[in-house]
């Protein structure tokens, strides 16, 4: 069985480079302070001062660039993104509330979750996103403020209206930044997955531009799992833009989008519901989630999208709102002109999606992405685990997740992976064709 890809809360904590807390204020890169209070951690940053809480890690990227923009644990990250070197895991338990602050001027235009503009932090909206992510582009201080949360967003906006813009801010960009090739029309449709045979891979975040370059050249690899969305996801997505799909496009990658929503666990902020009728309609709001994350990514329609879901061993209990979850994915999807794709585990949700197959075939996902990690590259029907000789998801309808979670190194640019075999010619799905031209 492939073990769940849940994050571990210890891996990164001693390589994450705190702002000193001391009984007088502690000096850090970034502009940003913090002193030591009864009830927490003030801290200044670009001329606003907040406090939070004394369990909260504070994160310094100026310092530590390689840092993972983690949504598990409790943390203000201050400063724009790095290389997030230091990300592992896929999909977690249990989401925490953060906050990550960094100049408004320069911040990427990311297509993931929503951009609010607001004249200060006490303004800020109650947050709407399907990812349990939102981000304040703060124009009076010019600073861009992204809130992630666990089950409810009060606490972390509540830290985040509660923030005081000292004499010194400076006003900052009239708005959030705009993307030029996406700020009137949207993005321009992408067309990002070419019929592809081969090896593939998977990163928690969106890598570097230099390490996309590099590994496109120096690597075997030629396609790209990308963790779009979904509210357990695990790493945040920084480089997300529409403007990055759209360069790895061109480049030749083959992009297989990830949507991570509930899993087959039980959690109040990440975990599917056990009533069938419930995780239906549930597949169905994921679905929509993924298409519109999709359309801003400028993914054009007929794109498979794939939803991550976990492996789990009660299938006595999870096997009936599994099926009843990925069929209503797949059938909202056609709906809305995408193709869709599942990535399951070959002992619990492919077992259960194969059993129902020949019940609904027109319901089940266009393209099964099966992991089992024996370290074979192949899509037979002996390495994804279905039945031999059988005829489901024949027919380049297949991705093979071989082997998870190991690090790997091309060009001088090490990532942590998961490899797969692929074999996908998204035309040969039964979901459907583009309903406008490709390009425009």
């Amino acid at each position: 069985m492939v073990p769940i890809r849940t994050l571990l809360s210890g891996l990164l904590g001693a390589a994450a480079l705190l702002i000193p807390v001391h009984p007088t204020t502690a000096t850090a890169p970034a502009t940003a302070t913090a002193t030591a209070a009864e009830d927490g951690r003030t801290v200044d940053y670009h001329g606003l001062r907040l406090t939070v809480p004394g369990h909260w890690r504070v994160v310094d990227l100026d310092r530590n660039p390689g840092a993972c923009l983690r949504l598990d644990l409790p943390t203000l990250y201050l400063g724009p993104a790095g290389t997030q070197a230091e990300c592992t895991g896929r999909a977690v338990r249990s989401r925490a509330d953060t906050l990550h602050l960094e100049p408004l001027e320069g911040a990427p235009q990311r297509a993931d979750i929503p951009t609010v503009r607001v004249e200060v932090p006490g303004a800020i909206p109650e947050p709407q996103s399907d990812s349990n992510e939102v981000r304040y582009a703060l124009r009076r201080p010019g600073v861009m403020a992204t809130l992630s949360y666990g089950t409810t967003p009060d606490a972390v906006r509540g830290l985040l209206a509660g923030a005081r813009t000292g004499d010194s801010a400076a006003p900052g960009a009239p708005g959030a930044p705009a993307d030029p090739a996406s700020a009137v029309t949207g993005p321009k449709p992408v067309r990002a997955q070419e019929p592809f045979t081969g090896a593939g891979f998977d990163a928690c975040t969106a890598p570097t531009q230099r390490a996309m370059d590099g590994w496109r050249a120096a690597s075997p690899f030629g396609a790209v799992g990308i963790y779009i969305g979904g509210r357990a996801r695990a790493c945040a997505q920084p480089r997300l833009t529409a403007g990055w799909v759209r360069r790895q496009a061109e480049a030749g990658w083959h992009l297989m989008p990830l949507w991570v929503g509930p899993q087959p666990w039980n959690n109040p902020a990440t975990g599917l519901s056990a009533d069938p009728s419930r995780a239906n309609q549930e597949g169905m709001e994921a679905a929509e989630g993924a298409v519109t994350v999709a359309r801003s990514l400028g993914l054009t329609e007929g794109t498979v999208l794939y939803n991550d879901l976990e492996s789990y061993t009660d299938r006595t209990t999870w096997d009936p709102p599994v099926v009843a979850y990925l069929t209503a994915w797949t059938v909202r999807l056609h709906e809305l002109g995408y193709r869709a794709g599942a990535y399951v585990a070959a002992s619990s949700g492919a077992k259960a999606l194969g059993a129902h197959h020949d019940q609904a075939p027109e319901a089940m996902p266009d393209v099964l992405w099966v992991a089992v990690w024996n370290g074979r590259a192949s899509v037979s029907d002996a390495d994804t685990g279905l039945p031999a000789g059988t005829h489901q998801w024949a027919g380049r309808r297949r991705a093979h997740q071989y082997l998870g979670n190991h690090d790997d190194t091309h060009d001088g640019v090490t990532l942590n992976i998961d490899s797969s075999w692929i074999d996908i010619d998204p035309a040969a799905s039964s979901g459907p064709a583009p309903r406008r031209p490709l390009f425009s």
